[in-house]
């Protein structure tokens, strides 16, 4: 009968563990000298040899010639534990068996000596399974075993172990294995099995298996049955790497902001059965790709990925900024949360697509910084800026007046009631007059925007120029006039008490040493100045 790659060339002893020498060095000292613990506790990642260890130190601590701390496999012991005659190692799935009853018939057992061996060992995989009960019932067994009964606790998720039984286990961290390391095992059980596989494959197997040996000899049993020579292609056909061009195509007609052919696409998709979620991932992990690329001088370290891709995502780096691609990692994280519980996840994954190809209608902050960006390298150019067609009442950068400290970046306000005859004059850029009609914006506010009314208890009003600062003492309110829909629900007020539209601020005395970090007063400083 067939037997897996992975299951065929499972370790024996612990100097066959790859990658995980701080481990089975100490595990090996204990056994030599004969200090094994009662109780052991391994974690770490799947497929990093958790489990194989915790057999080879039960089998280890039962040898009848241990060598160096290293079971011999030649004893009647060490073969009746590897061919399953002999029954004193138990192992027990804590995902199937983790009930308060499964752990009261394991104390009972436990009080029998083993038939055949010095120690009867239990080892209980996926430990974090086990329910509250459970854990509880084995407090008192785990801590004062039996003398003749050893305990090796697996899990892939300690944090879910409670502390107590955390404190009465000797811990061994797991580390994901090196993809050198991986790459050299692989290409050692390739020449044994008769495997022909190129370096570069191995290596690709090795990135792609993330730091878990198993995946990486599945994925070459899985390679070996397509050609009997592994190369590069092989690997990418296997592991699902191949025909994700349809990912470069979103992505390059995001970078030319071309919604419909981003539409076109998702539809298109959608129509091939593609799950929007599975999508939303594929594109956060393509852009997060991006990010590397712009971001560390070595980038195929870090990027799963044939040599072909790499250069296309080069490519795609070039041709946009690092806070684009930050933007739309935002944008994408945000929608992949929205999609688990969205009635219309097609729908869901358009907004998102919008957002990406429309950079102004996105309220992150990566996405404002992007645009600011833009300005600053059009202004560099000396090329004249437009006022984007979707805010027409956004004033040209050169009638904008000298920056107040800590003013907002003006939008676009819904349609107001007809505007009322009282209306403010026009005042001096250079002079501020109080507002008289502040009482009544805050009547309006107080049925639109609640919180912010009680922010504003004892406040006042300054026009200055086009501007309206805001005189508040309440230290909260600058962290409130930052966010967009305080800063809006004002505008609006205003707008419906003066029938006028006023750029909003901070009013700041003259002494005043208070210094803001808003990127938008920082650009206009920038462009005073030059």
């Amino acid at each position: 009968m067939y037997r897996v790659l992975y299951r065929k060339w499972r370790p024996q002893t612990f100097a066959d563990v790859v990658g995980q020498e701080h481990i089975t060095s100490t595990l090996a000292h204990e056994v030599e000298i004969g200090k094994v613990s009662h109780a052991y506790l391994f974690t770490g990642s799947r497929g990093t040899g958790k489990t194989t260890c915790a057999k080879i130190l039960a089998k280890a601590a039962n040898c009848l010639n241990p060598v160096d701390g290293n079971p011999c496999n030649e004893c009647a012991v060490c073969k009746g534990l590897d061919d399953g005659t002999i029954l004193d190692v138990i192992e027990i799935d804590a995902a199937s068996n983790n009930g308060v009853d499964n752990i009261r018939d394991l104390r009972e057992e436990a009080n029998y000596t083993p038939v055949h061996t010095k120690y009867r060992v239990y080892i209980i995989d996926e430990v974090h399974m086990l329910s509250i009960g459970a854990f509880n019932a084995l407090l008192k067994t785990l801590e004062e075993p039996p003398p003749h009964v050893k305990f090796i606790l697996a899990t892939t998720e300690v944090h879910k172990l409670p502390a107590t039984i955390l404190s009465r286990c000797q811990r061994f961290d797991f580390h994901r294995i090196t993809p050198e390391k991986i790459k050299a095992r692989l290409i050692h059980v390739a020449e044994r099995e008769n495997i022909s596989v190129d370096d570069d494959a191995a290596l690709l197997i090795a990135r792609i298996a993330d730091g878990a040996l198993r995946d990486a000899l599945s994925i070459l049993d899985r390679c070996s049955g397509i050609s009997a020579h592994v190369t590069t292609d092989v690997v990418s056909s296997a592991a699902g790497l191949a025909g994700k061009d349809y990912l470069f195509d979103l992505v390059d007609n995001i970078n030319m902001n071309n919604p419909s052919e981003v539409l076109s696409l998702i539809s298109k998709l959608h129509n091939d059965s593609c799950d929007m979620e599975r999508l939303c991932s594929e594109l956060i992990n393509h852009y997060r790709n991006i990010m590397i690329i712009k971001t560390v001088k070595n980038p195929q370290q870090l990027i799963v990925c044939t040599d072909i891709d790499l250069e296309l995502y080069k490519k795609q780096a070039e041709n946009t900024t690092l806070f684009k691609v930050i933007s739309c990692i935002t944008i994408l994280e945000e929608c992949a949360t929205l999609l688990k519980s969205s009635t219309s996840k097609r729908t869901q994954m358009e907004m998102c697509a919008v957002k990406l190809c429309i950079p102004d209608i996105s309220g992150d902050t990566s996405a404002l910084i992007d645009r600011i960006e833009k300005i600053e390298n059009t202004i560099r150019s000396g090329k004249i800026v437009s006022a984007p067609e979707t805010k027409p009442e956004k004033q040209e950068i050169k009638e904008e007046p000298k920056p107040i400290e800590e003013k907002k970046e003006e939008e676009t306000l819904p349609p107001p009631p007809p505007p009322p005859t009282n209306a403010p004059e026009e005042t001096s850029a250079d002079v501020d007059t109080i507002f008289t009609a502040w009482s009544d914006v805050l009547a309006k506010l107080d049925v639109t925007d609640k919180p912010l009314t009680g922010i504003l208890g004892n406040s006042s009003a300054y026009i200055r120029g086009d501007f309206l600062l805001v005189k508040c003492d309440n230290p909260v309110f600058s962290q409130f006039i930052r966010q967009d829909n305080h800063a809006k629900a004002i505008r609006i007020a205003v707008y419906e008490v003066t029938g006028r539209k006023y750029r909003l601020g901070i009013y700041k005395s003259e002494d005043g040493n208070a210094k803001t970090n808003d990127p938008l007063a920082d650009l206009v400083s920038k462009i005073n100045n030059l």
